[in-house]
């Protein structure tokens, strides 16, 4: 990563109503004091499957290699990263150490890791529903994509 590289800040997080059942997901991008909300939600996922996409979307938004200082309350999220434990599922082609079992939600995984291989991403851990605003504002934004989400589907049917 050049030292020219822009320096992006990035909140995300995930919900689900029921695990599994509606999730959203939703994601604040911060550069040079500009801000930018992202959100979405599918019909049937899980929390971990929100939290991945999360910051899945907000990666795909970058439009070129960025400083990314990544910050979520998912555990599951920091952690693959912080512990290393993503880079032994990759080379284990996406199996546990058991080598038996497939790590859940390898597509997801998948797809983080690409975009890990274009950017200079720092995983920091929040506190979750806590005093973090932009954590608080992404948890609301996510909820109400769930909300909206369930609406659409009840109107549907």
């Amino acid at each position: 990563m050049t030292a020219s590289a822009k320096s992006v800040d990035i909140y995300t997080d995930g919900a689900c109503s029921g695990n599994p059942g509606p999730g959203g997901w939703a994601a604040i991008l911060i550069y040079r004091g500009h801000e930018k909300e992202i959100f979405g939600a599918e019909p049937e996922t899980t929390n971990n499957r929100m939290e991945l996409l999360a910051a899945i979307r907000a990666l795909e938004c970058l439009k070129e290699p960025c400083c990314v200082n990544l910050y979520s309350d998912s555990s599951y999220l920091v952690d693959a990263f912080l512990k290393k434990w993503v880079h032994k599922w990759m080379r284990n082609g996406w199996r546990l150490s058991n080598n038996k079992d497939m790590a859940k939600n390898a597509d997801l995984w998948q797809a983080l890791m690409g975009l890990a291989q274009v950017h200079d991403i720092r995983f920091i851990k929040v506190a979750g529903h806590s005093d973090n605003i932009n954590n608080n504002r992404c948890d609301k934004l996510a909820t109400a994509a769930i909300e909206k989400q369930t609406k659409q589907q009840i109107e549907a049917d």
